[in-house]
């Protein structure tokens, strides 16, 4: 998922306070300057200054490593670990993180509730009459919630401009190409314009960069909003794929904006009875009953980026370990083409691409993307063709080895070497004793497999394939 990196001109430069870590030599010069740059950026001692600007030196500050830690629920070393580095690479908004909802500094708001805006040009990517679509869905969003509107305005002047620019722009915060930085928006103080970088690629769905979700953002920050740490609240840091017919603000979201503009005329009850944005519950709320219905049984699981996606049917459900809530998302949001029925699926770790098997093809995808060439035939992969279908598949990233089921034999597929190893099929139960015959989903997960068939899912090590128990497939979730 491309970087949602929407700068805001309100922070300043950053002050090394505690002795910087010295560990250039065990982590990677790139990694290190990101880690430079994500302290400076969304980290910083002050708020003064117009511009956020490195300091220079060879460290990074242990102190705010560890701050970042915490606010990403991760441990506490105060070291550039594995972990953080890749908590650090995670696409979001260049805002700096604070607790909970918040506004800028000295909280900026606009002094009336009728605003208007200006849309000074389009992008190439999209119908005009989709980016006026999105735009004013994006305004209604926060107008639902507030005693604001929002008019669109043709001509003239306008309280907020927005447009489309690449690189360098005119505002002293250059864009940087395709797949960094999406857009950036001013607080009511500095004149609320939004602007979007035109090296993207803008689509109205799930295909590229979806404008709507993207403004939804953006137009927080227009109105005095900054950024949340309640994952699922819209205004969190990263940047969240959800349905974008289903967006709904969490209470979070709503508390932020109500406590600078109050709630609309009449209230709006039913906003909060409907929960937060995209998701089925608020980071506070049970598991729905749905996902813990003891007799739910899964088509595949797999891993995306750090991310772990449950499908079942047209839906899938998305465990984040940064977040507590669990979000049920409609496979067609993510992957239109695709929009039901997985049989398996499993991420290459090393290539960032997930695979998606249905019926003799499958598809390759990086993100959301469906990669050039396929869908291909299973056959391709070596499977003889007797074989119709694949039931789970799963990879192991140390092994670079993908282990295939289907029926009751299952297949070992070399990543390297691209083709199936010498000796397979195998039975599933000669060799994983405790499961029955057939395997729907299969996933690794700190070194151990874990096999589902039915509403079951049976724990193996990753080596030795040796039974460790079973337990309830839907456990992940916490379901009592």
């Amino acid at each position: 998922m491309k970087s949602f990196l929407l700068m805001v001109a309100l922070y300043g430069a950053l002050a090394c306070a505690l002795p910087l870590i010295q560990e250039t030599d065990e982590i990677a010069e790139m990694d290190l300057k990101l880690a430079k740059k994500y302290m400076e950026s969304y980290y910083p001692e002050s708020e003064s200054a117009p511009v956020i600007r490195s300091k220079g030196g060879d460290g990074v500050p242990a102190d705010k490593i560890r701050q970042m830690q915490e606010y990403f629920g991760l441990k506490v070393t105060g070291k550039l670990d594995a972990n953080t580095l890749e908590a650090m690479k995670k696409p979001r908004c260049g805002v700096p993180d604070i607790a909970e909802y918040s506004t800028f500094p000295e909280a900026p708001k606009w002094g009336k509730k009728d605003l208007t805006y200006m849309i000074l040009n389009y992008t190439p990517d999209m119908d005009r009459v989709d980016v006026d679509d999105a735009i004013k869905r994006a305004w209604k969003v926060w107008s639902d919630v507030t005693p604001l509107t929002f008019t669109r305005v043709y001509g003239g002047s306008a309280d907020i401009e927005i447009s489309f620019a690449a690189g360098n722009h005119g505002d002293y915060i250059p864009f940087d190409g395709q797949g960094g930085q999406l857009a950036h928006a001013y607080s009511p103080a500095s004149g609320g314009n939004a602007h979007f970088d035109e090296d993207e690629f803008w689509t109205r769905d799930l295909r590229g960069v979806n404008l709507f979700l993207v403004a939804a953002h953006e137009f927080g920050h227009s109105l005095g909003l900054g950024h949340s740490r309640v994952w699922g609240a819209l205004m969190v840091p990263v940047y969240q794929v959800t349905d974008p017919q289903n967006l709904r603000l969490h209470t979070d979201d709503i508390e932020g904006i109500q406590s600078l503009y109050g709630p609309p005329d009449g209230g709006n009850d039913d906003y909060y009875d409907n929960g937060s944005a995209g998701n089925p519950t608020s980071a506070t709320e049970a598991p729905s009953a749905d996902v813990c219905d003891p007799h739910l049984a899964f088509d595949a699981v797999a891993s995306l980026r750090g991310e772990t996606m449950f499908f079942k049917d047209s839906v899938f459900w998305r465990k984040n370990p940064l977040r507590r809530d669990i979000e049920k998302v409609p496979i067609s949001a993510f992957w239109p083409v695709l929009s039901s029925g997985i049989d398996a699926a499993c991420e290459v770790e090393g290539d960032d691409t997930v695979f998606f098997f249905k019926g003799h093809k499958y598809w390759a995808t990086k993100g959301n993307i469906i990669q050039r060439g396929f869908p291909k035939s299973i056959h391709s992969l070596g499977f003889p063709k007797t074989v119709k279908n694949v039931d789970a598949a799963v990879h192991d990233r140390n092994s670079r080895k993908t282990y295939f089921f289907s029926g009751n034999n299952y297949w070992r597929y070399d990543e390297a070497k691209k083709s199936m190893e010498k000796g397979y099929p195998k039975k599933i139960a000669a060799d994983f004793h405790g499961i029955g015959p057939k395997v729907d989903a299969a996933f690794l997960h700190h070194g151990h497999f874990y096999l589902f068939s039915g509403s079951k899912q049976y724990e193996f090590d990753g080596k030795t394939k040796r039974f460790l128990g079973a337990k309830k497939s839907n456990s992940w979730f916490g379901c009592q």
